[in-house]
């Protein structure tokens, strides 16, 4: 895996390079990564703490997972903790499901923001839905530790929004 680290405020040294060069290395255990995936790794830099926001687009799933701390060191520990957490976690909900797409791809192993005051919208995104099942979808959504995702139905062929509910279920959202 290639690894693409960017400082923001931080000028990013050999020292922190060669941890987080070790740390992420050490995900190749887990879960299939590819030689020529790229690891995009962001160190910034603020007044109170140190954050770091690693994403690794792999063949099967993207990985993602930051973490903020008062030292930068103990911030890179935490961020491959929840990344292999993610995996662990995924790997145990879908081993049993032989089946099921993402199987394959593990490897045997044991800020609150403030409200905006007007209705403006601040950023916008586009994105390409991915043609996946239910279970696809949810495993990636949870991968990317988000609250939805946006994916093309595999049997309908229709775009649909799978969510995370507060009651710690999954809802569905179909289009006609």
């Amino acid at each position: 895996m290639k690894i693409n680290i960017v400082g923001k405020n931080v000028s990013v040294t050999k020292a922190l390079e060669d941890r987080i060069t070790k740390k992420l290395s050490n995900l190749d255990k887990y879960f299939i990564i590819d030689d020529n995936d790229v690891a995009k790794v962001l160190l910034t830099t603020y007044p109170t703490k140190q954050k770091i926001e690693v994403t690794i687009p792999t063949k099967y799933a993207i990985l993602r997972a930051e973490t903020s701390d008062a030292d930068m060191y103990n911030a890179i520990d935490q961020v491959c903790d929840k990344l292999k957490d993610q995996i662990r976690r995924q790997k145990t909900r879908i081993y049993n499901k032989k089946s099921h797409p993402l199987y394959e791809a593990f490897l045997d192993f044991e800020e609150i923001g403030t409200p905006l005051d007007t209705d403006e919208i601040v950023r916008t995104k586009t994105i390409v839905p991915d043609k996946l099942s239910l279970e696809e979808a949810i495993t990636k959504m949870e991968l990317l530790g988000h609250s939805f995702f946006i994916y093309t139905d595999d049997e309908t062929n229709k775009i649909a929004v799978v969510y995370l509910r507060r009651d710690g279920g999954y809802g569905l959202i179909e289009t006609e």
